[in-house]
């Protein structure tokens, strides 16, 4: 059987349920974004650790030009390398059937028997590589979905200037390639570029690699320091072209997924604060309104024998009981959403598994954060209820008392009729609730200018990257460098209108104890196919002599202008150069460095040479343009700007409308629980007034702007607020997802703010109109009773 304050307390419940169930929507919001954040992070984090061990990624990473296969054994002897794996690691050129314009691949060798020591693939479909068919291939599942091709299926590829009808053995994954993307590009293009697996005997056969690799990767022994085994590495391999063996973490297709990974958990310390902040407010209004208009009944209680603490723990129980409710719709949320969140990331990287995990530790988390921020934010109306004392509570509370607006003090009555002068006195009577109650709407406005900003975001990236820095439709990658004379072959080839020659080499950087392995990149020295921009996007020129370095690089050195650089080339001779830093460029997607081309060469003691060229060209002639280069055995890569842009539009599109989606609707909620709510309490407080007004002959719209018109000032009043505090979490957003290999600008466009502003006031325009259907059904007579 109820105890008697059981039974009110779900009379109380009855009575407020809409309120309630507007703030419980308000908690599960924050519980679900929680839920789902961490929940993914640790699917995430799991499955990575789980493929990275069972189909042994490597620790360890060095590419070379060409060593023999003993150097295999000398690596291995190097203290902390637990295994070694060569192989033969080429880019070449495909001539896909249905697609005019070349692809590109990465073909990677695979032993001729048995698995890999290291970087196992997964078989999907299909079966895998035998010795004995040396035309067989495996290739990854993104390239194979995008072309629709099968096991039996074959393509065309251009082998070592010979072109070879390769068949379908199987359809694989890589934990090396979870993320498999061109250098340079923003998102994945699997149409245009794949990765694909031969034998070794076949590989070898075909690039005149037999007993040679061109591509080492070690397992480490636990507590190796990894620095150690690359040091080590780089002295064996440097007789054989070494570019300068790297960590796991600098792989590019791990260091995109941890870059992801990263930003989601800065993501759980941005937006779940917001939904749980604002849930603190609703119930402290209302347990607090309950306290005022029940302090009779408290009274009451107390004199028959009710303990203190037996009305605190009421009051307890009834916030409890709704931040409960809304625990549990946020779990149920959460894990929904979490798991279409988690089926995203396995659309956008490949996993041969990716399950959302229901991760206690993430409902624990979310549970008791929740529960501690609604205990918080009603703490004061509970002990309000348990310091009353039975004398004062039996007395009616003391009438408020109103004093004149600012407004009106200044003489400006006039402006205003009286509903209005009753609004702002009423505003001016409690504006610690009226200001708690504008930043609960502003929250809402935030929040969604936090979601249309990775729009304008990401629209700003596309126009610096695709429209003002890489303007040339076709990029050309050597096989090996060329001399400069063949940039006039490139000129005379169909459609090519224009042509810029580019020199890269790897090379280690170092400012004073940092140093990264970066791409030197030799340009002209006034491009104007690929631009260098300066921060405020204006285009610049090479110097003569001097770095130009990526603002990313800069800030990851902590090298600025003026700084002098020690370049490591880690190819040929392998000078070491010492160079100053003469401009700081802007890009977001990568780090890089740059100088002017004919300097490069003069340094590099290698006179003009040339690593591929950036070409303009004529749409009309692309066909022709795109079957000469298939047939060109030199070009090694060809890369497409309307390609990668289409690809980038297309991910862009669908990821930033799902997420705009949650946002929108969960800002709508924000701003309706807490307009529905504040306009509850003021029509549970000036019932009694707005009846009177009402029988004095005000019409039901005047005595209805009575109560809203205060909302919809204090609305307004908020949407500014909420613009800046959008921006605010915009730009700590931009923190987030700043990591090494990319980062978003901080960008927000006008029409954000008013669109943002436009859908709260439209969220509290209806929950306005729920409230105005009470006030015109007010029972004048019941409402002005009194109970004195």
């Amino acid at each position: 059987m109820l105890a008697p304050l059981d039974i009110k307390l779900l009379r109380d419940l009855k009575r407020v349920w809409t309120q309630a169930l507007a703030i419980a929507l308000v908690i599960g919001c924050g519980v679900a974004t929680l839920v789902m954040f961490l929940g993914t992070l640790s699917s995430l984090e799991a499955t990575r650790e789980a493929y990275y061990d069972r189909y042994r990624f490597a620790d360890v990473f060095a590419p070379l030009k060409r060593a023999p296969e003993r150097i295999k054994a000398q690596a291995a002897q190097i203290p902390g390398v637990a295994a070694v794996e060569t192989r033969i690691v080429k880019e070449v050129i495909l001539d896909l059937k249905g697609l005019d314009e070349p692809a590109t691949a990465r073909l990677v060798s695979l032993p001729d028997r048995g698995e890999p020591r290291l970087n196992n693939v997964y078989l999907r479909r299909g079966r895998l590589l035998e010795r004995a068919r040396n035309n067989e291939v495996l290739i990854d599942e993104a390239f194979a979905e995008a072309h629709g091709f099968h096991p039996g299926d074959s393509f065309e590829a251009i082998l070592n200037g010979r072109k070879r009808d390769l068949v379908i053995a199987g359809i694989v994954l890589s934990p090396e390639y979870i993320f498999a993307m061109k250098p340079g590009d923003l998102v994945p293009d699997s149409e245009h570029f794949g990765i694909v697996w031969m034998t070794r005997a076949a590989m070898a056969a075909a690039f005149g690699f037999e007993g040679a690799f061109n591509d080492l990767s070690a397992k480490l022994e636990r507590g190796t320091r990894p620095q150690e085994v690359i040091d080590r590495l780089d002295d064996l391999l440097d007789l054989y072209g070494a570019t300068g063996a790297f960590k796991r973490k600098d792989h590019q297709s791990h260091a995109f997924l941890n870059g992801e990974m990263e930003a989601l958990s800065a993501m759980v310390k941005i937006v779940p604060p917001i939904f749980l902040a604002v849930a603190a407010f609703l119930l402290n209004l209302v347990v607090s309104r309950m306290v005022e208009t029940e302090r009779e009944q408290i009274g009451l209680l107390k004199a028959f024998g009710y303990r203190s603490r037996d009305v605190g723990l009421h009051y307890g129980k009834f916030i409890m009981l709704i931040a409960t409710t809304g625990i549990l719709l946020g779990f149920g949320a959460g894990v929904w959403l979490g798991d279409g969140l988690t089926g995203l990331y396995g659309q956008f990287y490949r996993f041969p598994f990716l399950y959302y995990g229901l991760d206690g530790k993430a409902f624990l988390i979310a549970a008791g954060v929740s529960l501690a921020a609604a205990g918080l934010g009603a703490l004061k109306a509970v002990r309000m209820a348990i310091t009353l004392p039975p004398a004062e509570a039996m007395q009616p509370a003391p009438p408020p008392i109103y004093h004149k607006s600012l407004l009106e003090r200044l003489g400006l009555s006039a402006l205003f009729s009286q509903p209005t002068r009753m609004i702002l006195r009423h505003i001016r009577r409690w504006p610690l609730r009226t200001g708690l109650t504008g930043l609960g709407i502003a929250c809402a406005v935030a929040i969604l200018v936090e979601a249309f900003f990775f729009s304008d975001s990401t629209d700003h990236l596309s126009d610096v990257h695709f429209n003002m820095t890489n303007r040339q439709d076709v990029t050309l990658s050597f096989t090996d460098p060329r001399p400069v004379r063949v940039l006039n072959e490139i000129a005379h080839l169909p459609g090519v209108l224009a042509a810029e020659p580019f020199r890269s080499v790897a090379t280690r950087i170092t400012y004073q104890h940092r140093s990264r392995r970066v791409g030197l990149e030799g340009r002209s020295q006034r491009g104007e196919i690929n631009r260098l921009l300066d921060p405020a996007l204006r285009s610049i020129s090479l110097p003569e002599e001097g770095l130009v370095l990526t603002a990313q690089l800069a800030k990851m050195l902590g090298a600025g202008r003026g700084d002098i650089l020690t370049v490591e080339v880690l190819e040929d001779r392998r000078p070491v150069l010492r160079l100053p830093v003469a401009a700081v460029v802007e890009e977001f997607v990568g780090y890089a460095a740059y100088m002017q081309i004919d300097a490069l060469g003069r340094l590099l003691g290698e006179g003009h040479r040339i690593s591929g060229a950036y070409l303009m060209t004529d749409g009309k002639q692309e066909a022709a343009l795109y079957k000469t280069l298939k047939e060109t055995p030199a070009v090694a890569g060809v890369a497409l700007r309307s390609a990668a842009l289409e690809s980038f539009e297309k991910t862009m599109v669908e990821n930033v409308t799902i997420a705009n989606t949650f946002y929108l609707l969960f800002a709508g909620l924000i701003a309706i629980g807490v307009v529905y709510n504040a306009a509850r309490i003021s029509l549970s407080e000036r019932g009694r007034e707005l009846a009177t007004l009402r029988v004095l002959g005000f019409t039901r719209f005047e005595a209805s702007y009575i109560l809203l018109g205060e909302l919809m000032l204090v609305t307004l009043a908020a949407v500014p607020v909420g613009c800046g505090m959008g921006y605010g979490l915009a730009w700590l957003t931009t923190f987030a997802f700043d990591v090494e290999l990319y980062r978003i600008p901080l960008v927000l466009e006008p029409s954000t703010y008013g669109m943002a502003g436009l859908i709260v006031c439209a969220a509290a325009a209806v929950s306005g109109l729920v409230v105005r259907r009470r006030i015109d059904r007010l029972d004048l007579v019941a409402v002005l009773k009194t109970r004195e």
